[in-house]
């Protein structure tokens, strides 16, 4: 009786949860849905090479969009090279975050005294650079990929710190009371209510968090690196080899897309409610 009825109440629990008895639209087409975005893209690198063309900029000053694809195909085993180990800094740091940033902020949630203990010097830490502390990492753990993971930890840290702490907060305390109502103990409140209910913000922490943690691995790189797409970026503009500076920018953005529709796909399987809610809502 209470496993029923506290499952009833995770499965309405949470920002974005649906009704029980609701009927979502059909699904929109990816033409429908994306059409314009990308038109307008096209759009965009068309004007690019056209006033390439049109300017005849030299190509150390602005290359084309058919130079940097054709850098990209030529340089395509070095660029493979140097990507692998900036997708390494970047999964493994942003696992590091998201482990040790959820698992803050359950803590912070549960005992009050360590938010207001630790939630100000959290929000401090965000007012210094980085790219200030990356040199420090470097000096104190050298060039090694260790570093790198560091910064991009550092980097993804705050994100999923306080969008847990959001998504905790935001939970109707209606639910917890049932559950405990129907005899339902702390560990069936977290598992049928706190949990499913701070997934949707989670996520939602998690899609930023992500695509940082390109940027967090490219400006660790940047300090001190002997792979990675950042030292690629680097060792291309010392060179004034502006093309191969493009290439690194149109990876590390394809890269940040890819991230971002990882967990964006990961999303649709573990909070298959809210996508239903987003639906019904268009």
């Amino acid at each position: 009786m209470i496993g029923n009825a506290a499952a009833r109440v995770s499965d309405t629990s949470g920002a974005g949860a649906p009704p029980l008895e609701s009927s979502a639209p059909p699904r929109r087409s990816f033409i429908a849905e994306y059409g314009l975005s990308v038109v307008l893209i096209v759009a965009m690198i068309a004007a690019w090479q056209i006033g390439v063309a049109v300017t005849g900029a030299p190509k150390w000053l602005l290359p084309s969009p058919l130079d940097v694809a054709n850098t990209i195909m030529a340089d395509r085993e070095l660029i493979s090279m140097h990507a692998g180990r900036t997708i390494q800094e970047a999964v493994i740091g942003f696992a590091v975050a998201g482990a040790l940033g959820i698992s803050l902020g359950f803590a912070m949630d549960a005992w009050p005294l360590a938010r207001r203990v630790l939630y100000p010097p959290l929000i401090g830490s965000q007012t210094v650079p980085i790219i200030a502390i990356a040199p420090l990492l470097v000096i104190w753990f050298g060039y090694d990929i260790m570093p790198k993971v560091m910064v991009v930890a550092l980097v993804c840290f705050f994100p999923m710190v306080v969008s847990t702490i959001d998504g905790l907060a935001s939970i109707d305390p209606d639910y917890t009371n049932l559950v405990r109502a129907m005899g339902g103990d702390e560990r069936a409140v977290l598992r049928r209510v706190r949990i499913p209910g701070a997934l949707p913000s989670i996520f939602s922490g998690a899609r930023i968090a992500v695509t940082y943690s390109v940027i967090g691995a490219i400006v660790g790189e940047w300090v001190g690196a002997s792979r990675g797409l950042g030292i690629y970026m680097v060792r291309a503009a010392d060179q004034m080899l502006t093309e191969r500076v493009f290439a690194a920018i149109v990876l590390c953005a394809v890269l940040s897309i890819a991230f971002f529709l990882l967990i964006a796909g990961i999303e649709r399987l573990a909070v298959p409610w809210r996508r239903s809610s987003h639906r019904s809502r268009h």
